[in-house]
């Protein structure tokens, strides 16, 4: 899927269901190293990254076996602490997380080039805090990483800002390691809950404390089980935004709601209407919508992923809205597509601030996987036909796109 086009399809109406959460999927297949026996995963989501990760632990030497559509047999027992190349690597962010799993399972590591979207530097130096915390060494060189331990002890580990990756690949090292690990300012996303819960069923002692503070048991031997990965609440919020973007009419199911709270507030604040039952949500916008600010943040804080989302649907939206952007700050490079589509925005540091109006269609450039959701949404709003070049990178998160998107109505198709 390397472009894809949209024609003007009036507002969109109907069901879509979502599928297992992208950014659960890839901590949890890495975690799997951790683990003696076979694990079954229910609810993995058929996107690009996913394929990624698997490919990484065959290479590894686990057997991978696929059961049905989002279901696997993982067994990892004869996996070893091979480095990983750069073209398994360098394809996705998430391959940082198999650096943990290896220095935890294997007491060394080494990965290849890391990749992912292309939106600012996003350092590793919390992730080799951690390390260091727990008894690594990591050695940077060739565009790769190394890690090593002669042996791995819990540690106070107090993060210097909220990471996701730091605080994954924190617990990925240390849930065998010997003695409590404590670790502070720490990322209390529902992706990262889930990789808790599913170590915890596998036999780890993890427990997060009242002020959001993680305490490890370690040294406990991981088992084999069965664990069903929770749902995508960025592509829940994608196909929300999208509903009220064209003023239709869109339920969501198979969702947490309460995961997507920071984004049913902000449509709520707006003039939408939202219908939220159990592991569903659906949004109505046959009105007029109202402008916003809105400042992103770590959870539960609006979530950085669903940023230009709602850069897209402000510019839909008549009057002046805001966007402050805290967690990366380079995130605004899709601005700059929306601008080809008419959009009136202007960036200043962190801050967007965009007049809404109507949207004309375009040929677009998708920088990166939610920036090419925005432009989705953008063209979906937009009077005329929109090509979006660069959409193999929104296959990254979201699986089924174009059959969702025609079942909601928009007429959407691919052009390889």
């Amino acid at each position: 899927m390397n472009t894809l086009y949209i024609k003007p399809s009036g507002p969109l109406r109907g069901t879509v269901s979502v599928g297992g959460s992208k950014n659960a999927a890839l901590p949890i297949l890495a975690a799997t190293l951790l683990c003696r026996g076979q694990v079954i995963l229910e609810g993995v989501p058929c996107i690009r990254d996913v394929s990624r990760a698997l490919a990484i632990l065959t290479y590894m030497g686990a057997s991978v076996t696929r059961l049905d559509r989002a279901c696997y047999a993982i067994d990892t027992r004869a996996a070893t602490a091979c480095p990983i190349p750069d073209v398994l690597t360098s394809g996705m962010r998430a391959s940082v997380y198999f650096l943990g799993a290896s220095l935890g399972r294997f007491g060394e590591g080494r990965i290849g080039r890391i990749g992912g979207c292309d939106f600012g530097t996003r350092p590793i130096d919390q992730h080799i805090k951690a390390f260091a915390a727990l008894g690594a060494e990591t050695v940077a060189e060739d565009g790769g990483v190394s890690v090593s331990a002669r042996t791995l002890r819990g540690a106070q580990v107090t993060f210097d800002t909220v990471s996701v990756g730091a605080t994954v690949n924190a617990i990925l090292t240390a849930v065998l390691a010997e003695g409590i690990t404590h670790l502070s300012v720490t990322a209390c996303e529902p992706h990262v809950e889930d990789l808790i819960n599913f170590l915890c069923r596998a036999g780890a002692d993890i427990r997060r404390e009242k002020n959001g503070d993680i305490c490890i048991r370690g040294g406990a031997a991981l088992q084999g089980c069965r664990y069903e990965i929770t749902s995508d609440m960025i592509e829940a919020g994608t196909y929300l935004i999208l509903g009220a973007a064209t003023g239709g009419a869109v339920r969501v199911r198979g969702v947490a709601p309460e995961t997507l709270t920071p984004l049913t507030q902000v449509l709520s604040c707006m003039g939408a209407e939202l219908d939220v039952g159990e592991g569903e949500i659906t949004v109505f916008a046959t009105e007029p919508l109202y402008s916003y600010a809105l400042t992103t943040g770590p959870y539960p804080a609006f979530p950085t992923d669903l940023q230009p989302q709602m850069g897209a649907l402000f510019s839909t939206v008549q009057g002046k809205s805001r966007l402050t952007e805290t967690v990366w700050h380079g995130r605004f490079r899709y601005t700059e597509e929306l601008q080809k589509m008419g959009a009136d925005i202007h960036v200043y540091d962190n801050i967007a601030e965009i007049t809404g109006g109507r949207l004309h269609g375009s040929s677009v450039n998708a920088t990166d996987l939610r920036a090419g959701a925005a432009l989705l949404i953008a063209a979906a709003s937009a009077e005329g036909e929109s090509r979006i070049t660069g959409a193999e990178l929104i296959a990254r998160g979201y699986e089924d796109l174009v059959e969702k998107l025609g079942a909601l109505g928009a007429d959407v198709g691919v052009i390889d």
